[in-house]
């Protein structure tokens, strides 16, 4: 769950998903599943939505309608293929994806992760060792007699307790931003616009609209409310803005293929693939194939991201540390020659 959001994690969806996929595809009911699930959750507001969903099945509502009653706990993807499963009766073949993309998902973040953390605890060494050496400097004094370690310790103490201010400062404006609803709208601006992240924020929202259009589309639901659930998965305002513009022309009655034309995000691949798909009447399969191809693409970018951005991050952060040590050496020779 995180800070700015009381979503269940990704990483609690992927056993999740499994459970409710394997119990279902068992015969056992999906109220008893979820109750299942519940019990097996090492997290208590995970048991508290599921609890919750399988009451309000018991209730006699439906499994699609229990889960948008947790909308502010569930993903948009989870909801929206809960209820195409259960319209279309595919409900164990949802689940079953549900838990591979989130398996995928968590992959891909875990590698993230594990590329970024070195060279962050080295600029964060960097901070507080350049922090101190900077506050050392300016308290060093080699005609006084004796070094006032205190008012050196006050004066790192209130340098670092005004970084923690402005740290603050900026996560209240972010969460000012996001209950007003335009941190989407600042954020996805930055991870659409700016390369190399660009190219995995596209690929992947591909991949997840591809994904969900196909599976959408062989639960039978009608074309232009396919399209309008699939680009609600995107994540990203201005992705799914992009993509909308097809669904005017599919109600008017176009063709996959002319609704798409005027659609900026959309790869020359996907394109090729729909045309494929369109005209050989296995539409469901050609999208299912370029939402694979996507996802392998977003593999690849994420790849090249962590190998640009590395070795970047590694020279900001040993250019950080010479300029310390070359600082403080300058400084004091410089003290010494003023003696």
């Amino acid at each position: 769950m995180g800070i700015l959001s009381s979503r269940i994690s990704t990483k609690e969806m992927v056993p999740l998903c499994r459970q409710l996929a394997t119990s279902y595809q068992a015969g056992i009911p999906i109220v008893r599943g979820l109750e299942l699930a519940g019990e097996n959750s090492g997290s208590k507001h995970t048991r508290q939505v599921l609890t919750e969903m399988a009451a309000d099945i018991k209730r006699g509502n439906t499994l699609s309608s229990a889960a948008r009653a947790q909308g502010k706990h569930l993903m948009p993807f989870f909801t929206t293929l809960l209820n195409a499963g259960e319209q279309g009766g595919r409900l164990d073949i949802m689940l079953r994806d549900l838990a591979q993309y989130f398996e995928d998902s968590l992959r891909m973040r875990r590698a993230f992760i594990v590329s970024v953390s070195y060279p962050a605890f080295l600029l964060t060494f960097a901070w507080f060792v350049g922090s101190f050496v900077s506050t050392l400097m300016g308290k060093l004094n080699l005609n006084a007699q004796r070094f006032d370690w205190e008012s050196l310790f006050r004066a790192y103490a209130g340098l670092q307790l005004k970084a923690l201010a402005v740290v603050a400062l900026l996560a209240v404006i972010a969460f000012i931003l996001h209950r007003l609803g335009w941190l989407k709208w600042v954020w996805g601006w930055a991870i659409t616009h700016v390369w190399p992240v660009s190219r995995v924020t596209v690929r992947l929202a591909l991949a997840r609209f591809f994904r969900t259009l196909s599976l959408l589309i062989g639960s039978g639901m009608n074309i232009n409310h396919c399209i309008q659930a699939s680009a609600s998965v995107m994540v990203n305002p201005y992705l799914q803005r992009d993509i909308l513009q097809a669904a005017p022309h599919i109600a008017n009655g176009s063709t996959l293929v002319q609704a798409f034309s005027n659609v900026k995000c959309l790869t020359p691949t996907a394109r090729e693939m729909i045309t494929v798909g369109e005209e050989s009447g296995e539409l469901e399969k050609s999208l299912m194939k370029v939402a694979e191809y996507h996802l392998a693409e977003a593999r690849q970018a994420i790849t090249l991201a962590m190998k640009i951005l590395f070795p970047v991050l590694m020279l900001f952060a040993a250019s950080a540390i010479g300029y310390i040590v070359i600082s403080f050496y300058a400084n004091y020779f410089n003290m010494l020659l003023s003696i």
